[in-house]
């Protein structure tokens, strides 16, 4: 099962590399044809264990950071112990997939359109990107919209396991049965058993990540078709894999299948420290295979301080809005004050803002907001949306306890959903979970390709903590 890449091949691929500096020059324009994404791997895996092996011999005692009393016993917020190759989050700029912002993947990965920069990006572009660090052509990202299509089907046991759960579990407790269920084909758990030498885990690897993706569509849509509808699932392979997935789901609108395409890129990846990617990562360093590595990410995304927080946004719009509708109010920016220091007064929180890492409005939320301000203008919930970014930083600085006065990607994700008639709110983690197995699994690679070992912090007691700062 070596994957093996032509001495031609490897010599294009170095001199066409993509930068992250700022030049976005597509990668093979001489070999459009001739590099899959498995022999992209192949090429980039042996110069980057050289890489990890020089800088452990040359670097590892150098110290990165330090650890206060207040990170071990607050979360570990700010600690830099984690290896992440995927994205980089910075307080100030926010995200970048392998160096690019979100306008920037916007302005040159490739769209359905087939031209960069028409359209919102096809998640396979930004799945190229994340795993190999450099932009697709059209073509390479639809070969691996075709390779995603071929793997899609789901074990025999799966559907009716889906189709007996009870429609009032929730859809994310739904959802990580669904995708366990199909550890049944992991390649990796197989080859492992066989006793397949450590250096070609990768390989086997891969091979799991791209079922994963290719597979959550179906389970989530099957579990959506059944909570809410007649549990029918239909399918158009000839579209892209967002495209397909909203034919699952039962929608059939142009416009909505680019609300997607948005969507899904958008909640890849946030850096590694987050809790679905981190949980990914933890187990996947136990040797779990990806099935069962990404299903502990997903359990770390129904969590309500995480992938919840979208539903709870809508949740706390929506019953702004009842309130002063049946007070016979207009909903404005005083009436939207008012309610906001109700929230806060009553010791909550206003779901949408503030961010454990971000200090400035999230990129995530701007080029939703663009996304809307394009398509859906006019739409009420999305003015109310639009006049609570007016005024909410300025009474959450005037509050004082919220280190980030800015709005989330939560704060505007469900409005846009809503738009589209998608209302069931409690269903959006889902969403959420289908896209960010593309970041966490990336990275799970190149856990395996560069033989990351199991991740086994050091504890420490309280009483441990209080002999070392009353030394």
């Amino acid at each position: 099962m070596t994957l093996l890449v032509s001495r031609t091949v490897r010599s294009l691929l170095r001199k066409t590399p993509f930068s992250t500096t700022g030049t976005t020059t597509p990668i093979g324009a001489s070999i459009r044809t001739v590099t899959t994404l498995q022999e992209t791997l192949a090429a980039q895996v042996p110069e980057k264990q050289k890489k990890m092996a020089e800088l452990k011999k040359s670097y590892g005692s150098e110290v990165i950071g330090q650890v206060t009393v207040d990170q071990c016993i607050g979360g570990a917020r700010g600690v830099k112990c984690m290896l992440w190759e995927t994205s980089n989050l910075d307080p100030d700029e926010g995200i970048r997939f392998r160096g690019l912002t979100i306008p920037e993947c916007q302005a040159v990965l490739p769209t359905y359109s087939g031209k960069a920069g028409d359209g919102e990006p096809l998640l396979e572009s930004l799945f190229w990107l994340l795993l190999t660090s450099e932009v697709p052509t059209k073509e390479q990202a639809d070969s691996l919209t075709a390779d995603l299509h071929s793997r899609a089907k789901l074990p025999s046991h799966v559907v009716p396991l889906l189709n007996s759960l009870p429609k009032d579990m929730h859809p994310m407790t739904q959802f990580t049965i669904g995708l366990a269920a199909c550890q049944t084909e992991s390649v990796f758990a197989k080859a492992y058993q066989d006793g397949v030498p450590k250096n070609l885990y990768h390989e086997y690897a891969l091979e799991d990540i791209l079922s994963v993706v290719a597979k959550l569509p179906e389970i989530a849509a099957t579990i959506y078709r059944n909570v809410y509808h007649d549990g029918v699932v239909s399918q158009d392979t000839s579209l892209d894999f967002a495209g397909n997935f909203c034919r699952m789901l039962g929608y059939n609108d142009p416009s909505f299948d680019e609300l997607m395409r948005l969507y899904l890129c958008i909640h890849t990846d946030h850096e590694g420290g987050n809790a679905s990617a981190h949980a990914t990562h933890l187990v996947g360093s136990t040797l779990s295979d990806p099935f069962l590595s990404y299903a502990a990410g997903l359990n770390a995304l129904a969590g309500p301080l995480h992938g919840l927080a979208n539903q709870e946004v809508l949740k706390w719009i929506q019953e702004l809005k009842d309130k002063f509708e049946s007070e016979g109010k207009p909903v404005n920016a005083e009436t939207i004050t008012e309610f906001a220091w109700d929230t806060l007064n009553a010791k909550k929180v206003i779901p949408g803002y503030g961010h454990a890492v971000l200090r400035k409005t999230d990129p995530r939320y701007t080029c939703q907001r663009e996304f809307a301000l394009k398509h859906m203008p006019d739409d009420e919930l999305f003015k109310v949306v639009d006049t609570i970014y007016e005024v909410m930083p300025d009474i959450l600085k005037e509050h004082g306890k919220v280190a980030n006065p800015y709005p989330n990607v939560d704060s505007h994700s469900g409005v846009l959903l809503w738009h589209y008639g998608f209302t069931q709110y409690q269903y959006y983690t889902v969403l959420f979970g289908v896209s960010r197995a593309v970041g966490g699994l990336s990275q799970l690679y190149w856990d395996r390709a560069l033989g990351l070992p199991l991740e086994r912090p050091k504890s420490v007691t309280p009483e441990w903590i209080w002999s070392q700062v009353q030394k």
